[in-house]
């Protein structure tokens, strides 16, 4: 049974129209996900509607957390698709189910290419909800063609679908469900969204651009409501030390009695009064994402993080009596050689030499849409195949290396490549899906291995018809003056 407090749960009457809010993925994901809570509680908050959740570590996903119905029952199913790897699972749910209702999609994966994925669902949801008509059209629609040529929609037809966005996030859900998610027992605050960095292969810079913060105000005000309630705050947003008042929040949620977890912070922005707030607020560890052990990659990621910066967090860490580190690094980037790998291994024992523990999370490149880097071939080789061997060689120096000085944890090559296939596919990818949990030598089967290759610069993409405001000519820029001179 999950333990959470819940202020929606609604009860089903005659008349009422429902509607499945599928997250294909676990509870403590689901749960931890502010943006589906909103949906959630706006629907809930309408008398004619009732909303209730599904999640796969749930009933399969097949039955709701709060009624036990089915899927099938439901009129409209939205699912929340945050991760490529969701669709095999959302696409099961949906056939294991047999829901004959109205299909929605959203998430991350819908704003960068829905391509892959355009069969299985009536439409998609391109941008952020809030202050916009998009649940209002979504709950009046009865077919697909009530949601075409709906501002923020993609329904397969249109030439171009511009991102909605709120302008200003000047407001924030205040009622929540409290369960058991990512950062445990907690009530969450997005202090932000989009990201005044510039990282390469971000998508974060596109899709959520402009950069927008929160109000301290605000925020202190959604917490004050829960105190008694929890006795943790985890902050939310893709870099939450970039927040311009991040050390008044963090000391006025300490003086509410809070313990206070972020979601991330820049090593770039760590000073011994931000780590003495982190402290005073409960941190006992804490993750640095260098992303590449050398100063070049960095600079070709445009990471903005140097050597120094890494080292000199990790003595403040030390200093306010912090143990314990987290590390993630990317590999298969752009002009990487053996060298580039012995110095992840190096700046590895750099910090462990400062920090008693450290742990390390390596995955492989994957070229995303939208960034400068998604005309890179996967694995940063042009022979894809050969350069999926080298960061299979790679990998194997890099566990036996690292695995002397910290616990590590390096991500299958063949999986982010299946993963760049999903991310970068055509509709035609629909086929690989269609099978349930493929693999790399099916997905090769069917052809699709092409799309690991790099693209050519005048190549339209499958994603082009998605408008983020953002001038392509400017990526081609980026890639042609930063990024493909260095290949």
């Amino acid at each position: 049974m999950l333990r959470e407090e819940n202020p929606f749960i609604k009860g089903w009457r005659k008349g009422l129209k429902s509607v499945a809010l599928v997250y294909p993925n676990r509870y403590v994901g689901g749960i931890s996900n502010i943006g589906l809570q909103y949906i959630y509680a706006e629907i809930n908050s309408r008398e004619d509607f009732v909303c209730e959740r599904f999640y796969t570590d749930v009933f399969n996903g097949l039955r709701s957390v709060e009624s036990g119905r089915s899927l099938k029952d439901f009129d409209i199913a939205f699912f929340s698709l945050q991760y490529e790897e969701d669709y095999f699972r959302a696409v099961k749910i949906l056939k294991e189910s047999g829901f004959k209702g109205l299909k929605i999609a959203g998430g991350p994966c819908c704003m960068l290419n829905p391509r892959p994925i355009l069969r299985f669902f009536d439409a998609f949801v391109i941008g952020e909800i809030e202050n916009s008509k998009i649940i209002d059209n979504i709950l009046e629609a009865k077919s697909r063609e009530d949601l075409t040529g709906v501002e923020g929609i993609y329904t397969g037809v249109e030439e171009k679908v511009k991102r909605i966005k709120p302008k200003k996030l000047d407001f924030h859900l205040r009622r929540q469900i409290i369960g058991e998610g990512a950062y445990g027992r907690c009530v969450l605050l997005e202090v932000g969204r989009g990201c005044i960095r510039h990282c390469r292969f971000c998508v974060v810079r596109q899709i959520y651009s402009p950069p927008r913060w929160r109000d301290i105000r605000l925020l202190l005000e959604v917490a004050e409501g829960y105190r008694g309630v929890v006795n943790k705050v985890a902050l939310i947003a893709p870099s939450v030390s970039d927040h311009p008042k991040i050390k008044e929040l963090i000391a006025g949620l300490a003086e509410m009695g809070f313990m206070v977890s972020p979601s991330s912070i820049r090593a770039d922005t760590v000073d011994e009064e931000l780590m003495d707030l982190l402290v005073a607020g409960g941190l006992r560890s804490f993750t640095i994402a260098p992303e590449a052990g050398s100063e070049k990659l960095r600079e070709i990621l445009n990471k903005g993080i140097s050597e120094e910066d890494v080292l000199n967090a990790a003595r403040i860490a030390k200093e306010k009596g912090i143990r314990s580190v987290k590390m993630y690094f990317m590999i298969g980037l752009p002009t990487e050689t053996d060298e580039d790998i012995r110095e992840i291994v190096e700046l590895v024992r750099k910090v462990k030499s400062i920090i008693p523990k450290v742990s390390v999370s390596i995955n492989p490149l994957v070229p995303k849409p939208h960034t400068p880097f998604q005309w890179l071939p996967y694995t940063g080789f042009k022979d894809v195949k050969h350069g999926m061997n080298e960061l299979n060689r790679r990998s194997k120096i890099l566990r036996k290396e690292l695995s002397k000085i910290a616990e590590v944890s390096i991500e299958r090559v063949d999986d982010f490549a299946l993963q760049t296939i999903l991310s970068r596919g055509d509709e035609e990818v629909g086929d690989l899906i269609e099978l349930g949990r493929a693999t790399l030598k099916t997905a090769e089967k069917l052809g699709f291995l092409k799309y690991l290759d790099g693209i050519p610069i005048d190549k339209e993409l499958p994603w082009d018809f998605i408008d983020h405001s953002y001038k392509k000519e400017r990526l081609i820029k980026e890639f042609e003056n930063k990024v493909n001179i260095q290949i």
